[in-house]
Protein backbone atom coordinates (compact mmCIF):
# COMPACT_ATOMS: atom_id res chain seq x y z
CA UNK A 1 0.00 0.00 0.00
CA UNK A 2 1.28 3.81 -0.91
CA UNK A 3 1.81 6.41 1.63
CA UNK A 4 -0.99 8.10 -0.56
CA UNK A 5 -3.77 5.25 -0.24
CA UNK A 6 -2.53 4.85 3.36
CA UNK A 7 -2.64 8.08 4.57
CA UNK A 8 -6.60 8.10 2.77
CA UNK A 9 -7.78 4.85 4.18
CA UNK A 10 -6.53 6.42 7.95
CA UNK A 11 -8.34 9.55 7.27
CA UNK A 12 -11.48 7.17 6.87
CA UNK A 13 -11.21 5.66 9.60
CA UNK A 14 -10.50 8.29 12.03
CA UNK A 15 -13.39 10.03 10.46
CA UNK A 16 -15.63 7.31 10.78
CA UNK A 17 -14.48 6.84 14.41
CA UNK A 18 -15.20 10.68 15.55
CA UNK A 19 -18.56 10.13 13.91
CA UNK A 20 -19.04 7.13 16.16
CA UNK A 21 -18.15 9.06 18.82
CA UNK A 22 -20.27 12.24 18.62
CA UNK A 23 -23.81 10.65 17.97
CA UNK A 24 -22.77 8.07 21.03
CA UNK A 25 -25.91 5.81 22.09
CA UNK A 26 -27.56 6.93 18.29
CA UNK A 27 -25.40 5.08 16.44
CA UNK A 28 -25.62 1.77 18.79
CA UNK A 29 -29.89 2.16 17.96
CA UNK A 30 -29.73 3.06 14.40
CA UNK A 31 -27.20 0.03 13.83
CA UNK A 32 -29.72 -2.21 16.09
CA UNK A 33 -32.78 -0.83 14.04
CA UNK A 34 -31.54 -1.38 10.90
CA UNK A 35 -30.43 -4.94 11.95
CA UNK A 36 -34.26 -5.68 13.17
CA UNK A 37 -34.99 -4.38 9.79
CA UNK A 38 -32.91 -6.76 7.69
CA UNK A 39 -34.01 -9.73 9.60
CA UNK A 40 -37.82 -8.45 9.71
CA UNK A 41 -37.21 -8.69 5.47
CA UNK A 42 -34.81 -11.17 4.86
CA UNK A 43 -36.67 -14.20 7.76
CA UNK A 44 -39.61 -14.57 5.57
CA UNK A 45 -38.10 -14.11 1.94
CA UNK A 46 -35.97 -17.11 3.25
CA UNK A 47 -38.36 -18.88 4.46
CA UNK A 48 -41.00 -18.56 1.58
CA UNK A 49 -37.79 -19.94 -0.92
CA UNK A 50 -37.27 -22.78 2.05
CA UNK A 51 -41.03 -24.37 1.57
CA UNK A 52 -41.20 -23.91 -2.38
CA UNK A 53 -39.05 -27.02 -2.21
CA UNK A 54 -40.76 -28.98 0.66
CA UNK A 55 -43.46 -31.01 0.81
CA UNK A 56 -46.85 -30.04 2.62
CA UNK A 57 -46.16 -32.32 5.86
CA UNK A 58 -42.77 -30.52 5.91
CA UNK A 59 -44.58 -26.92 5.69
CA UNK A 60 -46.74 -27.89 8.61
CA UNK A 61 -43.99 -29.90 10.50
CA UNK A 62 -40.59 -28.10 11.92
CA UNK A 63 -40.64 -24.61 9.63
CA UNK A 64 -37.15 -24.25 9.61
CA UNK A 65 -36.06 -27.93 9.25
CA UNK A 66 -33.96 -28.76 5.51
CA UNK A 67 -36.49 -30.65 3.44
CA UNK A 68 -35.73 -34.53 2.63
CA UNK A 69 -35.41 -33.67 -0.47
CA UNK A 70 -36.25 -30.57 -2.84
CA UNK A 71 -39.70 -30.85 -4.48
CA UNK A 72 -38.83 -29.58 -7.89
CA UNK A 73 -42.47 -30.59 -8.68
CA UNK A 74 -43.68 -27.67 -6.95
CA UNK A 75 -42.78 -24.84 -9.12
CA UNK A 76 -44.17 -27.42 -11.97
CA UNK A 77 -47.42 -27.31 -11.00
CA UNK A 78 -48.05 -23.67 -10.29
CA UNK A 79 -46.17 -23.01 -13.42
CA UNK A 80 -48.64 -25.46 -15.27
CA UNK A 81 -51.84 -26.25 -13.53
CA UNK A 82 -52.16 -23.17 -11.79
CA UNK A 83 -51.34 -21.22 -14.74
CA UNK A 84 -48.73 -18.90 -13.55
CA UNK A 85 -46.45 -19.18 -16.47
CA UNK A 86 -49.77 -17.31 -18.40
CA UNK A 87 -50.19 -14.89 -15.54
CA UNK A 88 -46.29 -13.59 -15.05
CA UNK A 89 -46.15 -13.47 -19.11
CA UNK A 90 -49.35 -11.21 -18.61
CA UNK A 91 -47.59 -8.97 -16.21
CA UNK A 92 -43.81 -8.58 -18.33
CA UNK A 93 -46.27 -7.28 -21.09
CA UNK A 94 -48.30 -4.58 -18.91
CA UNK A 95 -45.41 -3.41 -16.50
CA UNK A 96 -42.85 -3.29 -19.35
CA UNK A 97 -45.78 -1.10 -21.56
CA UNK A 98 -46.78 1.08 -18.31
CA UNK A 99 -43.67 1.90 -16.93
CA UNK A 100 -42.35 3.23 -20.20
CA UNK A 101 -45.57 4.97 -20.99
CA UNK A 102 -44.81 6.37 -17.42
CA UNK A 103 -41.19 6.96 -17.82
CA UNK A 104 -41.98 9.02 -21.22
CA UNK A 105 -44.74 11.12 -20.21
CA UNK A 106 -43.69 11.74 -16.87
CA UNK A 107 -40.20 12.77 -17.11
CA UNK A 108 -41.64 15.01 -19.95
CA UNK A 109 -44.03 16.97 -17.49
CA UNK A 110 -41.57 17.06 -14.71
CA UNK A 111 -39.24 18.30 -16.89
CA UNK A 112 -41.46 21.26 -18.13
CA UNK A 113 -42.87 21.61 -14.84
CA UNK A 114 -38.89 21.90 -12.95
CA UNK A 115 -37.45 24.18 -16.47
CA UNK A 116 -40.38 26.42 -17.84
CA UNK A 117 -41.72 29.10 -15.52
CA UNK A 118 -45.39 30.02 -16.77
CA UNK A 119 -48.38 31.20 -15.11
CA UNK A 120 -50.21 27.97 -13.25
CA UNK A 121 -47.16 25.99 -13.10
CA UNK A 122 -46.83 25.98 -9.31
CA UNK A 123 -50.60 24.93 -9.39
CA UNK A 124 -50.41 21.70 -11.97
CA UNK A 125 -47.42 20.72 -9.94
CA UNK A 126 -49.20 20.92 -6.43
CA UNK A 127 -52.26 19.13 -8.79
CA UNK A 128 -50.01 16.14 -9.23
CA UNK A 129 -48.20 15.69 -6.17
CA UNK A 130 -51.76 15.72 -4.45
CA UNK A 131 -51.81 12.65 -6.03
CA UNK A 132 -49.55 11.12 -3.63
CA UNK A 133 -51.94 11.54 -0.58
CA UNK A 134 -54.86 9.66 -1.86
CA UNK A 135 -54.59 5.61 -1.00
CA UNK A 136 -55.76 3.60 -4.39
CA UNK A 137 -58.54 1.92 -2.64
CA UNK A 138 -60.05 5.42 -2.29
CA UNK A 139 -60.93 5.61 -6.02
CA UNK A 140 -61.16 2.16 -6.95
CA UNK A 141 -64.79 2.84 -7.42
CA UNK A 142 -64.85 5.46 -9.72
CA UNK A 143 -62.08 3.90 -11.59
CA UNK A 144 -63.99 1.20 -12.06
CA UNK A 145 -66.75 3.24 -13.60
CA UNK A 146 -64.46 5.55 -15.80
CA UNK A 147 -63.04 2.61 -17.51
CA UNK A 148 -65.87 0.79 -17.96
CA UNK A 149 -67.49 3.89 -19.99
CA UNK A 150 -63.81 4.22 -22.13
CA UNK A 151 -65.00 0.99 -23.03
CA UNK A 152 -67.63 2.43 -24.78
CA UNK A 153 -65.62 5.07 -26.84
CA UNK A 154 -66.05 4.29 -30.73
CA UNK A 155 -62.97 2.61 -32.34
CA UNK A 156 -60.98 2.18 -29.44
CA UNK A 157 -62.97 1.36 -26.71
CA UNK A 158 -62.77 -2.26 -27.05
CA UNK A 159 -59.13 -1.92 -26.37
CA UNK A 160 -58.62 -0.43 -23.45
CA UNK A 161 -62.12 -1.29 -21.17
CA UNK A 162 -62.23 -3.18 -18.64
CA UNK A 163 -60.69 -6.97 -19.12
CA UNK A 164 -58.02 -5.61 -21.52
CA UNK A 165 -54.52 -5.11 -20.83
CA UNK A 166 -54.15 -1.45 -22.32
CA UNK A 167 -57.08 0.14 -20.00
CA UNK A 168 -55.04 -1.80 -17.04
CA UNK A 169 -51.33 0.30 -18.65
CA UNK A 170 -53.21 3.78 -19.03
CA UNK A 171 -54.27 3.16 -15.38
CA UNK A 172 -51.27 2.12 -13.96
CA UNK A 173 -49.55 4.86 -16.05
CA UNK A 174 -51.95 7.39 -13.89
CA UNK A 175 -51.44 5.83 -10.67
CA UNK A 176 -47.55 6.13 -11.16
CA UNK A 177 -47.09 9.64 -12.39
CA UNK A 178 -47.52 11.52 -9.05
CA UNK A 179 -44.27 10.35 -7.49
CA UNK A 180 -42.59 10.10 -10.88
CA UNK A 181 -43.29 13.62 -11.30
CA UNK A 182 -42.53 14.64 -7.87
CA UNK A 183 -39.23 12.93 -8.16
CA UNK A 184 -37.59 13.60 -11.26
CA UNK A 185 -38.82 17.60 -11.39
CA UNK A 186 -36.46 17.63 -8.09
CA UNK A 187 -33.86 15.86 -9.81
CA UNK A 188 -34.37 17.82 -13.21
CA UNK A 189 -34.10 21.45 -11.19
CA UNK A 190 -30.61 20.19 -9.94
CA UNK A 191 -29.54 19.84 -13.45
CA UNK A 192 -27.11 22.77 -14.75
CA UNK A 193 -28.37 24.94 -16.89
CA UNK A 194 -25.09 26.20 -18.99
CA UNK A 195 -25.34 23.08 -21.46
CA UNK A 196 -28.45 23.52 -22.23
CA UNK A 197 -28.70 27.33 -23.06
CA UNK A 198 -25.63 26.19 -25.11
CA UNK A 199 -27.22 24.08 -27.44
CA UNK A 200 -30.47 26.24 -27.89
CA UNK A 201 -27.72 29.20 -29.28
CA UNK A 202 -26.69 26.63 -31.37
CA UNK A 203 -30.13 26.08 -32.85
CA UNK A 204 -31.12 23.20 -31.15
CA UNK A 205 -34.95 22.83 -30.40
CA UNK A 206 -36.57 22.40 -27.11
CA UNK A 207 -37.43 18.42 -28.08
CA UNK A 208 -33.42 17.81 -29.05
CA UNK A 209 -32.42 19.68 -26.05
CA UNK A 210 -34.73 17.42 -23.77
CA UNK A 211 -33.90 13.96 -25.53
CA UNK A 212 -30.31 14.29 -26.19
CA UNK A 213 -29.44 16.95 -23.23
CA UNK A 214 -31.24 16.53 -20.60
CA UNK A 215 -32.40 12.79 -20.28
CA UNK A 216 -29.32 11.37 -20.84
CA UNK A 217 -27.38 13.75 -17.89
CA UNK A 218 -30.32 12.54 -15.44
CA UNK A 219 -29.80 9.01 -16.16
CA UNK A 220 -29.14 8.45 -12.44
CA UNK A 221 -32.66 9.71 -11.49
CA UNK A 222 -33.82 7.92 -14.34
CA UNK A 223 -32.91 4.34 -13.73
CA UNK A 224 -34.05 5.02 -9.76
CA UNK A 225 -37.31 5.41 -10.19
CA UNK A 226 -38.08 3.52 -13.20
CA UNK A 227 -37.09 0.71 -10.42
CA UNK A 228 -39.54 1.90 -8.28
CA UNK A 229 -42.26 1.75 -10.59
CA UNK A 230 -41.06 -1.38 -11.85
CA UNK A 231 -41.37 -3.23 -8.20
CA UNK A 232 -44.66 -1.06 -7.28
CA UNK A 233 -46.75 -2.04 -10.79
CA UNK A 234 -45.33 -5.65 -10.45
CA UNK A 235 -46.37 -6.37 -7.07
CA UNK A 236 -50.28 -4.05 -7.76
CA UNK A 237 -52.80 -6.40 -6.91
CA UNK A 238 -55.81 -4.07 -6.04
CA UNK A 239 -56.28 -2.52 -9.69
CA UNK A 240 -55.95 -5.61 -11.30
CA UNK A 241 -58.04 -7.06 -9.29
CA UNK A 242 -61.13 -4.45 -10.02
CA UNK A 243 -60.01 -3.90 -13.95
CA UNK A 244 -59.33 -7.87 -14.83
CA UNK A 245 -62.00 -9.88 -14.25
CA UNK A 246 -61.41 -12.75 -17.11
CA UNK A 247 -59.03 -15.01 -15.74
CA UNK A 248 -56.86 -15.84 -18.79
CA UNK A 249 -56.20 -11.90 -18.92
CA UNK A 250 -55.30 -11.95 -14.93
CA UNK A 251 -51.99 -10.97 -13.84
CA UNK A 252 -49.49 -12.81 -11.62
CA UNK A 253 -51.22 -11.01 -7.90
CA UNK A 254 -53.91 -12.61 -9.24
CA UNK A 255 -53.27 -16.02 -9.94
CA UNK A 256 -51.03 -16.15 -6.46
CA UNK A 257 -54.27 -15.00 -4.55
CA UNK A 258 -56.37 -17.21 -6.49
CA UNK A 259 -54.14 -20.30 -5.67
CA UNK A 260 -54.82 -19.64 -1.81
CA UNK A 261 -58.04 -19.19 -2.06
CA UNK A 262 -59.74 -21.52 -4.44
CA UNK A 263 -59.65 -24.74 -2.76
CA UNK A 264 -60.75 -23.61 0.34
CA UNK A 265 -58.80 -25.36 3.49
CA UNK A 266 -57.39 -27.99 0.47
CA UNK A 267 -55.22 -25.35 -1.40
CA UNK A 268 -51.74 -26.48 -2.83
CA UNK A 269 -49.36 -25.08 -0.14
CA UNK A 270 -46.40 -25.99 -2.01
CA UNK A 271 -47.02 -24.41 -5.01
CA UNK A 272 -48.27 -21.55 -3.47
CA UNK A 273 -44.87 -21.16 -2.04
CA UNK A 274 -42.90 -21.67 -5.50
CA UNK A 275 -45.59 -19.33 -6.99
CA UNK A 276 -44.42 -16.51 -4.79
CA UNK A 277 -40.86 -17.31 -5.44
CA UNK A 278 -41.32 -17.18 -8.86
CA UNK A 279 -43.39 -13.71 -8.43
CA UNK A 280 -39.92 -12.65 -5.94
CA UNK A 281 -36.69 -13.66 -7.81
CA UNK A 282 -37.50 -11.25 -11.04
CA UNK A 283 -37.62 -8.46 -8.79
CA UNK A 284 -35.12 -9.26 -6.85
CA UNK A 285 -32.45 -9.71 -9.30
CA UNK A 286 -33.74 -6.59 -10.71
CA UNK A 287 -32.98 -4.38 -7.78
CA UNK A 288 -29.41 -6.27 -7.15
CA UNK A 289 -28.67 -5.66 -10.62
CA UNK A 290 -29.11 -1.90 -10.18
CA UNK A 291 -28.45 -1.28 -6.28
CA UNK A 292 -25.69 1.10 -6.94
CA UNK A 293 -27.74 2.79 -9.94
CA UNK A 294 -30.69 3.38 -7.61
CA UNK A 295 -28.41 4.63 -4.35
CA UNK A 296 -26.53 6.99 -6.71
CA UNK A 297 -29.83 8.48 -8.50
CA UNK A 298 -31.18 9.13 -4.74
CA UNK A 299 -28.08 10.90 -3.67
CA UNK A 300 -27.14 12.30 -6.48
CA UNK A 301 -29.31 15.43 -6.24
CA UNK A 302 -28.36 16.40 -2.66
CA UNK A 303 -24.63 16.09 -3.44
CA UNK A 304 -24.82 18.87 -6.66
Amino acid sequence: MTTTSWTVANSRKLARQESRRRLGPMAILSHVALLLWTLLTVVPILWTFLASVKSEDEIFGDAWSLPASLHWDNFARAWDQAHIGQYMLNSVIVVAFSVSGTMLVGSMAAYVLARYPFRGNRAIYLLFVSGLAFPVFMALSPLFFVVQNMGNLPLIGPLIGLNTHAGLVLVYIAYSMPFTVFFLAAFFRTLPTAVAEAAMVDGASHTRVFFQIMLPMARPGLVSITIFNILGQWNQYQLPLVLLQERDKWVLTQGIADISTAAGYDQDWSALFAALTLAILPMLVVYTVFQRQIQSGLTAGALK
